[in-house]
């Protein structure tokens, strides 16, 4: 059964850096089956119904501003899949969760930057875009990932693009160490997933140390909920990787088998 996972996408420049992350990244689908198609939550596409693309060819969205001209003609045209967005509209519709197409909007950065590191050709594999609501509850957001967790036994990849430690304004400029809070979050974050302490987890913000400086809000917090439940069958979490950039964004992989 092919794993779920969630990979922080840390900013949009990512795609140009070089250092332990985009190395991990690079060398990530070495080790993996090639997927049938990938299916990836972005932080970057908020809707407050569940949205599939129905896209056939995706346009790369340049949702940022203020970066180098290089990161503004990086393209991604991957294809989509017809099919598995049906199937996935029929999966919701089991589990009584409404959703709706989206046929125009292409891939954000959430999505294309960590695509473009993790498999640069994009004609090779299709992919569908699925959007995020940040006003749904925390166990609404993991059974979303667990009613398309069927997916991962046809060889479909279901991809969270987030970030746990996410706090635009409290980045340290220069810093070459991780802030002490930023570590503190996503220790307590890695010992609950590992635990699969569902419990705790949906009740983050009361229970986490500094969970509010982590994730200010939550958007980029729900794709690691979805991949999480994306993987309920087993409930086995591991972390593959982790490392910071500025003191505190946090860029991480986790695995869901």
């Amino acid at each position: 059964m092919m794993p779920a996972y969630f990979f922080a996408h840390g900013a949009p420049s990512l795609v140009l850096e070089r250092h332990a992350y985009t190395d991990f990244l690079g060398d990530f689908a070495a080790g993996l089956p090639k997927p049938k198609a990938i299916v990836l939550f972005s932080a970057h596409w908020e809707h407050t119904t569940q949205t599939v693309s129905t896209a056939d060819t995706y346009e790369t969205i340049y949702d940022f501003s203020g970066f180098p001209d290089a990161l503004y003609r990086i393209t991604y045209p991957a294809k989509g899949d017809r099919k598995l967005s049906e199937d996935i509209r029929a999966l919701f519709d089991k589990h009584g969760i409404p959703s709706r197409f989206d046929g125009e909007r292409g891939l954000d950065h959430g999505a294309w930057a960590v695509l473009k590191l993790l498999f640069p050709d994009a004609g090779g594999i299709p992919v569908v875009a699925l959007s995020v609501n940040r006003h749904l509850t925390n166990g609404e957001q993991y059974r979303i990932g667990s009613a398309l967790a069927e997916l991962r036994e046809q060889d479909v990849l279901i991809i969270g693009s987030g970030g746990t430690v996410h706090n635009l304004r409290r980045l340290s400029w220069g810093a070459e160490i991780a802030d002490d809070w930023a570590l503190a979050f996503d220790a307590w974050l890695q010992e609950k997933l590992e635990a699969w302490d569902t419990a705790a987890l949906f009740d983050y913000r009361s229970q986490a140390p500094y969970a509010l400086d982590a994730v200010p809000t939550n958007e980029h917090f729900i794709p690691l909920l979805i991949a999480m439940g994306a993987g309920s069958r087993n409930r086995t979490a591991t972390l593959l990787h982790r490392s910071y950039q500025l003191g505190s964004l946090s860029l991480s992989c986790w695995q869901f088998d």
